[in-house]
């Protein structure tokens, strides 16, 4: 499994389009699986900051993504 670090909003946005596109999903597809809004998966997909953690991981397990978080802490130990 290839894991990339995103550095921003946009790229997570473009990262979802990108596997929606894959499993042939339209927007509203989506939206309707992952319990949120055709707006909202519009606007995450176009990378808007402000958009909620909890539904982002919503739409990420839906499309079988993962999120994971680097702590540069814990590689130290």
């Amino acid at each position: 499994m290839k894991s990339n670090p995103l550095l921003s909003s946009s790229e997570l946005g473009s990262l979802i389009q990108k596997r929606r596109r894959q499993l042939k999903l339209k927007q509203p597809d989506l939206a309707l699986a992952s319990g949120t809004g055709v707006r909202f998966i519009s606007d995450l997909e176009n990378g808007k900051e402000t958009c909620q953690i909890g539904l982002c991981l919503k739409v990420l397990a839906t499309l079988g993504l993962r999120l994971s978080v680097a702590d540069p802490s814990a590689e130290s130990l």
